[in-house]
């Protein structure tokens, strides 16, 4: 299969975007991290208060570039590509104290005579590996870009060769952290695997609790010290939109030239976020359901992208009441597998041709008709990806969860997702009930502070490109953080369907980039872009 910029996903799939659990359905060993539901700490702190004040006071260091330890979900490496690390503070509020690493590379593009600085980036997740990104972008942006920066990638604080944290689970199921109700709509599993998984990891939240957004956003400021730059320029994807939005509340006037792709709006952190993803699933499915009424005499899915959507959300009710088993894994096609590979693969135009393929294999999987082709495909969505050695094998699920429920506190009354989910269920059947659904979080210690408040307050240098239809950080998430933002940022809004925006097929959204970075000069006011062509190949 084809993928843009390097975009490519071990199976067919790589987690991205605050849904990483749902997306990375790639069968690579992951887990559920959670925490004592007891809590005798005080009130969180506020974001203002001394671990949120500037770190310009520390000790500059010097990054000693060398080799990059080996790649992870199967990224491609760059040859020019060199790593080193920074040392930074577990508490922020006690520098003195223990100390983390953390994993930081370098793509020495820029051009004597051309340089304009550094360019920070991440991928998303939360808890993506973010060192190979750089040459993952390079590979897409002009020489007119390149030619200005150097750009720097690295791996988030607990993530991967960041210091990785494990609360050594022995559940790796990936769908667990992002669990559906049962086919009557029960919750009642959900709720105990979520207080089991937090018993499980009682022991470890005196660290994870310091593995956040915000601190992770000190850490990149310590990144920025340590190269030596008045300033940062940083290019955030999905996730990394709200640690780009939290750099910015922290450390506005460091800021050079900030580009946020695919954005998470910073007032719905993290428990309302989730609330999104049904009228945003409702808004991208119609591109896969076309698709695969387009080829309704090979797939016999339907002939109209209604018809399409009957068959398939028939399918996920057969299959929530009968899974159907995977030959050569332990596991049973569910609903819920079957909703999550669909989630994943929406992320990507690319994909849509093959998911379609896989909407025919599950049924013909479920029928006991299974074709050669249709296990070609099964095996080409679930490829696994081998270990990486010194990276816990829960290293990623146990950083998603540090993040999303240590960043804000979640509700704890299991009453109130039990009805919230009973409301999601009947006007959104295409997820399902899960955005809502309860999870570990509920059952999390408080937050050691309060969210960093993302403002209107600071240079106008944001550059905030949006798709209409992107199944994880729906329409509405991205004109939220414009809202947030306010006077600060420009908004560049695609029709267009996915979860990425530059380089997908349209050239409107790709000049509003370019002439970004190379002039520092945002649209006068927000751009409509309706020339996309969305690339299925």
């Amino acid at each position: 299969m084809k993928t843009t910029r390097g975009r490519g996903e071990p199976g067919l799939l790589r987690s991205s975007g605050f849904a990483a659990v749902a997306v990375a359905v790639a069968l690579v060993g992951t887990g559920v991290a959670g925490c004592s539901d007891s809590d005798d700490e005080d009130s969180p702190r506020p974001a203002g208060s001394s671990a949120a004040a500037t770190t310009s006071g520390s000790t500059a260091q010097a990054i000693t570039w060398g080799q990059c330890p080996p790649v992870v979900d199967g990224a491609t490496r760059d040859p020019r590509l060199t790593c080193g690390k920074v040392t930074v503070p577990l508490d922020y509020q006690n520098e003195g104290g223990p100390t983390i690493e953390v994993a930081v590379s370098k793509l020495p593009t820029a051009k004597q005579g051309s340089r304009h600085g550094v360019m920070l980036m991440n991928p998303g997740g939360p808890a993506d590996s973010g060192l190979d990104m750089p040459g993952k972008l390079a590979s897409s942006l002009p020489a007119s870009v390149l030619d200005g920066f150097d750009l720097i990638g690295f791996d988030p604080r607990g993530v991967f060769n960041s210091t990785p944290q494990s609360c050594g689970l022995k559940d790796t199921n990936v769908f667990s952290l992002f669990p559906y109700p049962a086919a009557d709509g029960s919750i009642d599993g959900n709720v105990a695997y979520g207080r089991a998984a937090a018993e499980q990891c009682k022991t470890k939240i005196d660290t994870l609790r310091h593995f956040t957004t915000a601190n992770t956003a000190r850490d990149m400021d310590r990144i920025r010290q340590a190269l030596g730059e008045e300033k940062i320029s940083y290019w955030g994807q999905s996730y990394g939109t709200y640690l780009g939005s939290v750099y910015l509340g922290l450390f506005g006037d460091r800021t050079d030239r900030v580009v946020l792709e695919g954005n998470v709006d910073p007032t719905k952190v993290w428990a309302q976020s989730p609330g999104l993803w049904g009228k945003g699933m409702a808004e991208r499915f119609p591109d896969a359901a076309k698709v695969a009424a387009g080829e309704n005499a090979a797939l016999g899915l339907g002939a109209t992208a209604d018809e399409v959507t009957a068959t398939y959300l028939a399918l996920t009710d057969r299959l929530d009441r009968t899974p159907a088993p995977l030959a050569g894994t332990p596991l049973s096609l569910s609903g819920g597998m079957l909703r999550s590979v669909t989630y994943g693969l929406l992320l990507h135009n690319q994909n849509l041709p093959v998911l379609a393929q896989f909407w025919k294999a599950s049924l013909d999987l479920a029928d006991g008709k299974l074709t050669e082709a249709d296990t070609a495909v099964l095996q080409q969505v679930f490829a696994d990806q081998p270990p990486v050695a010194g990276i816990p094998a829960d290293n990623k699920s146990t950083m998603f969860l540090a993040i999303t429920c240590g960043d804000a506190e979640w509700p704890h009354e299991v009453k109130d997702y039990a009805d919230r989910i009973a409301a999601d269920r009947k006007e959104w059947p295409l997820t399902a009930g899960m955005p809502v659904n309860i999870t570990a979080c509920a059952f999390w210690q408080a937050p050691v502070e309060r969210p960093v408040v993302v403002s209107d307050k600071g240079p106008r240098n944001v550059l905030v490109l949006q798709n209409r239809r992107d199944n994880a950080t729906p329409w509405d998430s991205g004109l939220g953080l414009r809202k947030a933002l306010g006077g600060r940022a420009a908004f560049v809004g695609v029709d267009n369907g996915g979860h990425y925006v530059y380089d997908e097929g349209s050239d409107c959204a790709d000049k509003a980039t370019v002439d970004f970075l190379v002039a520092g000069t945002l649209p006068d006011k927000d751009v409509d872009c309706a020339d996309a062509k969305p690339k299925l190949k």
